[in-house]
């Protein structure tokens, strides 16, 4: 059974790009959290009640007494997140524990900083419970008890269906493209429009998640920053088949030497891609893949109000063409890169 459980886990990861480095059981780790604990009672940082269980008096940090062993001496899920945060701390070098659980477990995780810091582990006052918001639905929230739940497979299976579909309707179709071809761009603007979606908005957050708003090619949305990277890969295409531009050789940036006054639109978007490093940093600081998704439309957005005004092919001077393929070359560079970040591909062309 556990084997058969496992092997749809890791279809369901596999979809959804997601890997592990290593797998704690809790089968594994309640030993090591039940001798941490009893090495804390004997330390007199915990205590033992006449029926025989151990508890954690954290009144003098705001909260109230935890349970840690019952009177049988069996193990408690806190127990065995202290057990786990021991061989997480001997198994890497750590400096910070970042936890990514909903925010049903805020106590929990500030019950668990504090016994770390109390059981020696230095680290355990600077971990990081990055506490997330629930996702609803647009008929209301998903709640296992009441059957109101969306099975994963079943969603990944519909945005991909989803995208086939509108890919079909919508988006100008291509006359060389292979059924291979057809269903991986479908896989890869489908995956995209959901984890595009979600991650937009700020995690800590609850969000109503809209599977027919996320998969549209206008506005804050996966596809359409997918179909700019698209769009631009074919531009590149084109100049290469000219022979105006090779999108790899430095050889012809070096020709820019030649004069060429930048537009404004066109210094606004070279300074719009200098944030991405900023933009990323940021992300990083606060622990928020949203500020990786909106850069990356705020750049999608500025790069097609410049297109649509200024002709990148068809450009009045050799200079000026040379410098709209620069910079559309790096704007789809930018995009590619950011959104790998998010875990979200871009394809070629669609």
């Amino acid at each position: 059974m556990n084997n058969w459980v496992y092997a749809g886990f890791d279809e369901t990861y596999k979809a959804l790009g997601v890997g592990f480095d290593k797998i704690y059981y809790e089968s594994q780790t309640y030993l090591k959290g039940k001798a941490k604990v009893e090495e804390g009672l004997e330390k007199g940082l915990f205590e033992r009640h006449e029926d025989n269980s151990v508890w954690a008096d954290l009144t003098d940090d705001g909260l109230d007494k935890k349970l840690l062993l019952r009177s049988d001496g069996t193990s408690v899920y806190m127990t065995q997140d202290i057990g786990t945060a021991e061989m997480r701390f001997n198994d890497y070098p750590i400096d910070k524990m970042i936890y990514v659980v909903g925010n049903e477990q805020n106590y929990h995780f500030q019950v668990l900083s504090i016994l770390l810091d109390r059981l020696g582990f230095k680290w355990g006052r600077e971990l990081v419970h990055f506490s997330y918001g629930m996702v609803e639905l647009p008929n209301g929230k998903m709640k296992s008890r009441e059957g109101t739940v969306v099975d994963a497979d079943e969603l990944v299976a519909q945005m991909i269906d989803d995208a086939r579909q509108l890919s079909e309707d919508k988006v100008n179709k291509l006359t060389d493209i292979t059924p291979e071809e057809k269903e991986q761009i479908a896989r890869i603007v489908g995956m995209g429009a959901l984890k595009y979606f979600i991650l937009k908005v700020d995690a800590r957050k609850n969000m109503l998640f809209n599977p027919e708003e996320s998969i549209d090619f206008n506005g804050n949305t996966g596809p359409f920053i997918q179909y700019t990277h698209a769009r631009i890969r074919s531009i590149m295409r084109k100049a290469n088949e000219k022979g105006i531009f090779k999108a790899d050789d430095k050889a012809d940036v070096d020709k820019l030497n030649e004069a060429y006054v930048l537009n404004e639109k066109e210094i606004d978007l070279i300074q719009k891609m200098n944030d991405f490093s900023a933009a990323v940093e940021q992300a990083g600081k606060d622990y928020s893949p949203s500020g990786i998704a909106n850069y990356c439309y705020e750049l999608t957005k500025e790069f097609n109000q410049w297109y649509h005004d200024f002709s990148i092919l068809n450009a009045e001077s050799e200079g000026a063409r040379l410098s709209r393929l620069v910079i559309a070359r790096n704007v789809a560079k930018i995009i590619k890169n950011g959104m790998k970040l998010l875990g979200i591909e871009v394809p070629e062309r669609m």
